[in-house]
């Protein structure tokens, strides 16, 4: 995959009353508000800005939808988990990224973000039972895997894998990609999924 061109084309927040029809596949990522989501989509669009990096978790309070090389779309949905944003402005979160996956014509995957270094906490799961809810089965990226050596990132791979595989009734497993936005190691496995999911597109 070769990405010429992004741009922030849509962005809608908790007041909107209905998801663009874009008639084009969506590639949705969420994650908890330190998960390193906008560092995550710079990173597969080779910017370093567009998808705004904040000191300050829970930034983004919206649904940005970026057109990527106008045949596509990378969907960064809200941040969540981070108890310092506003409790009535996070209950409205939930309806609204549940929202998108069930009534999006156009979605196609969605990725999960976990922090290598962590293990599951009840929102993680709760996003992940709503994506499989809604018929997905979620791809997960663990970010941040230069924090950890060798050995710890594959016990750490595993672990996650174990976690959110047992959500499953099918227990074939869920695949799980390790992420650094230092070396970039994990994005080629990302850009092959998300050209899979395209050729997917093209053949139907």
């Amino acid at each position: 995959m070769v990405i010429k061109n992004a741009e922030l084309e849509t962005v809608i927040g908790v007041t909107t009353k209905s998801i663009p029809h874009t008639g084009s596949p969506e590639i949705a990522f969420a994650g908890r508000s330190n998960a390193g989501k906008s560092t995550l989509i710079n990173a597969l669009m080779n910017r370093r800005r567009l998808a705004r990096v904040s000191e300050t978790p829970g930034k983004t309070q919206t649904i940005n939808f970026y057109h990527i090389n106008k045949e596509f779309y990378f969907v960064d949905l809200p941040g969540y988990g981070y108890a310092k944003v506003k409790k009535d402005f996070r209950a409205q979160w939930g309806p609204m990224i549940e929202g998108y996956f069930r009534d999006s014509q156009d979605l196609r995957a969605i990725f999960l973000l976990n922090d290598i270094r962590r293990d599951p906490n009840a929102d993680d799961i709760m996003m992940f039972d709503w994506m499989v809810d809604a018929g997905f089965e979620p791809i997960v990226i663990a970010t941040k895997s230069d924090k950890v050596k060798r050995q710890e990132k594959i016990r750490r791979i595993k672990a996650l894998r174990k976690a959110y595989t047992e959500r499953l009734k099918d227990k074939d497993g869920v695949r799980v990609i390790a992420f650094s936005s230092l070396d970039k190691s994990g994005r080629d496995e990302i850009y092959e999924v998300i050209d899979g999911l395209l050729g997917e597109r093209s053949e139907e």
